[in-house]
């Protein structure tokens, strides 16, 4: 097993959205974030079977996942040019085990597997007209998954443990975390923002 650092060595090569899409939210998951989860997800055991990127993006979590697992990984998105970028960047990171990477939307899925480990970056829903986009993404992945690793905006706790809780799961970890983002969207007024957000492993009947 490589080390953490290690791990955020190879998906720093990881290249972000050459046309970033404001509706969808397209903002790229740091590799040290990145980084940070899937090595969490591999100590306690949730790489062991088959693990799905629900909004992939450019790959940087199926990627990470595919350096640790030998088992099937998935990185599924709804923007076709995400995922040729993802594909470019397998090539750069090189893992021993290529992802499936397959076209679809995050909150109406076209695969089902059984069993699997969801590791997802969702969009916020903080844009107009796509609000509660997070929690189209949470009720996927609580459809096909034991275990689920997703990043939700700061003070959202309470939402997803009340969301969780009705469908008889509930938070196992959560931790905060800090993410560096570019400009990259018209509306940005600063080269650099750092926005709070928070992460959670979600288990079913734990």
């Amino acid at each position: 097993m490589d080390t953490k650092r290690a791990l955020e060595r190879r998906l720093s090569r990881v290249r972000g959205f050459e046309t970033p899409r404001v509706e969808l939210e397209q903002y790229p998951t740091p590799a040290d974030i990145a980084a940070h989860l899937v090595h969490l997800a591999d100590l306690r055991g949730d790489l062991d079977g088959t693990v799905i990127d629900l909004g992939t993006g450019t790959g940087m979590l199926a990627l990470g996942a595919a350096l640790r697992t030998p088992e099937r990984v998935i990185g599924l998105d709804v923007d076709p040019a995400a995922l040729v970028t993802a594909r470019e960047n397998e090539r750069l990171v090189e893992p021993p085990r290529s992802p499936d990477w397959v076209l679809g939307d995050g909150g109406r899925l076209p695969v089902c597997p059984a069993n699997a480990t969801v590791l997802m970056n969702p969009p916020f829903g903080a844009q107009r007209g796509h609000r509660g986009a997070d929690r189209r993404f949470l009720a996927a992945a609580l459809e096909i998954a034991d275990v689920v690793y997703s990043i939700h905006n700061a003070g959202s706790r309470g939402f997803v443990e009340s969301f969780l809780g009705d469908r008889g799961w509930e938070v196992t970890h959560a931790y905060e975390l800090a993410f560096d983002l570019d400009s990259q969207f018209e509306f940005h007024e600063r080269d650099r923002k750092t926005i709070r957000a928070e992460c959670y492993r979600s288990s079913r009947g734990a």
